[in-house]
């Protein structure tokens, strides 16, 4: 469920696991209005789904109508899957964290927690999943900057000391001495304009990643691998993200095989 959802590649992925595992189902696109969205989900157990993800701009307005959220979730304040229970209740997840994570390690770069500060770009529901995932893993300091000011201040705050809010006016000089940069905003999506984001302080030993990934290299990206840097586009967490909301939905924690990606590399 999503407002615009068109662009979605979930549905070929887990077409993909259920004709894998043998299974009788169908994942579909649902393009949901906001104000609708209560009644879409309370929909899924009359009409016998097992479940559904969520995408922009329902992550966080879902909080407040599922009835129940779990840990992670609650933590990073947005789910993006939804698990209908046998009683017809609604249960709220987040997968992105999970995702996001198991996308930078794939990255076939050296990049490890450890390494320093990650700089955060936007103030969403994906940044939120993004924090917490870098705070689990023992990222020592977190610089978040948003183009409004005060969403990271409260974010920031919300967060904990190990995260920072940077002015949008002093972004281009928080990337020095970072280990990882994270775009989490739509800049640089197809039909947006690019990040407006220097790199010059950026060490070239930093990996950069992008959450968005139509399309796969975004200008931030191009700019990043045209100085050195090594580059993680958003495929991986969304990957990632489904292999767990496929297993609260049908039981098996799926894999991401080279046909899998084959598959959806050639819906770009």
């Amino acid at each position: 469920m999503g407002w615009p959802v068109a662009h979605s590649r979930s549905p070929a992925i887990h077409n993909h696991w259920i004709a894998e595992h043998g299974l009788r189902g169908a994942y579909v696109l649902l393009p949901v209005q906001p104000e609708k969205l209560e009644q879409a989900l309370r929909a899924l157990p009359v009409l016998g789904i097992a479940g559904c993800n969520l995408t922009i701009p329902h992550k966080v307005d879902a909080m407040n109508i599922v009835d129940q959220v779990d840990a992670l979730g609650q933590r990073i304040g947005a789910v993006n899957t939804i698990v209908v229970n046998a009683d017809g209740s609604l249960s709220g997840r987040n997968t992105d964290a999970f995702g996001f994570i198991q996308s930078l390690y794939e990255a076939g770069s050296t990049w490890k927690p450890a390494d320093g500060p990650a700089c955060v770009v936007g103030a969403g529901g994906a940044a939120r999943a993004v924090i917490v995932g870098l705070l689990d893993e023992g990222v020592p300091e977190i610089r978040l900057t948003n183009r409004s000011d005060n969403k990271a201040v409260d974010m920031a705050l919300e967060f904990g000391p190990f995260v920072t809010a940077v002015p949008w006016s002093e972004r281009h000089d928080a990337l020095a001495g970072a280990a990882l940069l994270v775009n989490t905003t739509n800049q640089g999506m197809h039909g947006q304009p690019a990040l407006d984001l220097r790199l010059d302080a950026l060490p070239v030993s930093a990996l950069v990643s992008d959450i968005v990934y139509v399309p796969l290299e975004t200008p931030l990206l191009s700019a990043a691998a045209a100085r050195g840097n090594a580059t993680v586009n958003g495929l991986g967490m969304l990957l990632h993200q489904a292999r767990p909301a496929f297993q609260a939905w049908f039981g098996p924690l799926p894999s991401v095989s080279p046909e899998l990606l084959q598959k959806v590399l050639e819906t770009f």
